[in-house]
């Protein structure tokens, strides 16, 4: 992904790359996207554009395994996050979900992956610190809780599910205020092209419908415009 995919990408909205991923493919039924509502910290932000660096967290529970054998998971944790490639993205399955209360996610923790240079967060889980988060750090999250329970890492850099996306480390994430998709990395050289076809197709439809006199038979004659560019 080129810096410039990546600054067009951050300007559009995850349904845009939603449909201009099924414009690429030149069919319906794409879906490898999150499902129901989730819960977004800076919902006013630019999308966030990454590589994915999975992990799962549970809170419910203390965990079983030493001390010194949990910490070193969370060392290994923030190491993966500090020295991931960029752009990229924390993905973390809260295991708990959906009875989740751990918020592992608040001021510490955005500060600290926003210093590390991530474009932000996708979870299941819970965030907190509202008002105090990293400032152009977003976190779309499943709740918002006001304790961090018994947190700690499981997992590191195996598949996660976030609201029914399966994600894998290294998938590219688009995400905002609507949720996320994961883009199919053989779309990725025709995402530009495609998300300015359906801008273009979408517009005939549009830009008549925002004049004045806008009718029935003027919009039957921008649908048949639309439909003939969408052929």
């Amino acid at each position: 992904m080129n810096d410039d995919l990546l600054t067009l990408l951050r300007s559009v909205d995850t349904p845009t790359v939603c449909n201009a991923i099924e414009v690429a493919q030149g069919q319906r039924g794409f879906n490898a996207f999150t499902r129901g509502t989730m819960i977004c910290s800076a919902p006013d932000d630019p999308a966030i554009v990454g590589y994915a660096i999975t992990a799962k967290i549970q809170a419910l529970k203390p965990p079983t395994e030493p001390p010194d054998v949990i910490r070193a998971r969370r060392m290994a944790y923030y190491k993966a996050m500090a020295e991931g490639g960029k752009p990229s993205v924390a993905v973390v399955e809260d295991a708990d979900f959906p009875h989740a209360i751990g918020a592992f996610w608040g001021e510490v923790n955005t500060t600290i992956h926003k210093g590390f240079g991530l474009s932000g967060t996708l979870t299941n889980g819970v965030m907190r610190d509202l008002g105090d988060m990293a400032d152009d750090y977003p976190v779309i999250a499943g709740s918002i809780g006001p304790s961090h329970g018994f947190v700690h890492v499981t997992e590191l850099g195996t598949p996660v599910t976030i609201f029914g996306l399966t994600v894998q480390q290294g998938d590219l994430i688009h995400a905002d205020r609507h949720g996320a998709v994961v883009i199919p990395p053989e779309v990725v050289d025709q995402l530009a092209d495609a998300i300015q076809k359906m801008q273009d197709t979408e517009h005939l439809v549009l830009g008549p419908a925002r004049e004045p006199g806008f009718d029935f038979e003027k919009f039957e004659a921008a649908w048949a415009a639309f439909e003939r560019a969408r052929t």
